[in-house]
């Protein structure tokens, strides 16, 4: 598993330089009420054009750490967000530069697990390269546990005869195409691009918002994706299944609600794809706040639907060209370590000596 996270990781390095983000948090399924007034841009639309990040401290599901809780205590969210000062000052520490390659850390107190695999390996990541995120996500003022709203915030159960994820026929060490989009370097790990759209806990948590009269732009910083929403549209019925899935959508009021089915296999979300839906919702609720909240529905698998929210704020800088594969051997890598394997098991049971049947 530590070695999947380190392989994974290896393959999406950005050359983009990593920005300050001030926080972004987690919301209701509708966005708070509030007196600020959503400017309107040349088209008369809701204006949430401009250079967005959702990096935080909170993540999908709910910490057993939380104790049930949806909401921490100001005293919680100080002392989650005073560990991070404390992991980056040991993390940003100088490193014995003959010490061997194999050599333990001096300290990891404060660094956590996932953070300490990604580092820990020959070629892995410190927390220098890493933004995740400096503060609890907050909506409405309330410091979210979790950004699903499920009551629990865990993932529903699948409804009984559900269908199962596929696995790649030959297995997923067989070919380039049985890996991950992320580790691919086609998509972003941890469903940056989406929908929905979620932090990956590492970096690169970074995205640019678009409007036309007849298009809704969401650009993803990793990989540098572009999700081209069709105002007014319908959706596709050629059975084509494009990356990030057929997106279409429409204003409410404030808020531009953004339908998306047709999602592509690859792309599964909890397991689900052929029939899932994702249902967004995007309105500015002040001058540095974007409420963002998804809905994820699909009659064969839940037997409700279900989701979580946010809200972005603002990257203090601009996305620039993500580069990923350029000197990345860790692909080639893992698929010759795996026809190493399969040689070595062939060789050793070509050695084995033969059994026969015993004599009456």
């Amino acid at each position: 598993m530590r070695r999947a996270l380190i392989l994974a990781l290896g393959t999406a390095l950005s050359l983009a330089p990593l920005a300050y983000v001030t926080g972004a948090a987690v919301a209701q399924t509708k966005a708070p009420a509030g007196a600020y007034k959503t400017p309107r841009n040349a088209f008369g639309q809701p204006d949430l054009s401009g250079f967005w990040s959702n990096a935080s401290l909170t993540p999908l599901t709910r910490p057993a750490s939380a104790g049930g809780k949806a909401v921490y205590t100001e005293e919680e969210v100080k002392k989650l967000e005073a560990q991070v000062i404390a992991e980056v000052e040991e993390g940003n520490a100088d490193t014995d530069p003959d010490a061997p390659a194999e050599a333990p850390r001096a300290s990891t107190a404060n660094v956590r697990p996932e953070f300490a695999a990604a580092g820990g390996d020959v070629g892995g990541y410190n927390r220098g390269w890493l933004d995740p995120g400096n503060h609890v996500m907050r909506v409405g003022g309330e410091a979210r546990t979790s950004i699903l709203t499920t009551p629990n915030g865990q993932p529903p159960r699948r409804k009984e005869g559900a269908p199962m994820p596929q696995r790649p026929p030959g297995g997923a060490f067989d070919s380039y195409e049985s890996r991950s989009l992320g580790e691919r370097c086609i998509m972003s790990f941890g469903r940056n691009a989406g929908p929905p759209m979620l932090a990956n806990g590492f970096y690169n948590n970074n995205y640019q918002f678009l409007q036309t009269a007849e298009t809704f732009v969401i650009e993803v910083e990793m990989n540098h994706d572009l999700r081209i929403v069709r105002l007014n549209g319908k959706h596709r019925t050629d059975g084509v299944r494009p990356l990030m899935g057929d997106s279409i959508g429409r204003w409410e009021g404030d808020t531009l609600i953004v339908e998306t089915t047709n999602i592509p296999q690859a792309q599964a979300w909890m397991g689900s794809w052929k029939d899932l839906k994702i249902t967004e919702r995007f309105t500015r609720v002040g001058k540095n706040r974007v409420h963002y909240a998804f809905t994820a529905e699909d009659p064969t698998f839940w037997d409700k639907p279900w989701g979580g929210e946010y809200e972005f704020s603002p990257l203090q800088g601009v996305i620039y060209e993500y580069a990923c594969h350029e000197g990345n051997y860790a692909l080639p890598g893992i698929l010759a370590g795996a026809r190493v394997e399969e040689a070595e098991r062939a060789k050793a049971a070509a050695a084995k000596p033969a059994t026969t049947g015993s004599a009456n």
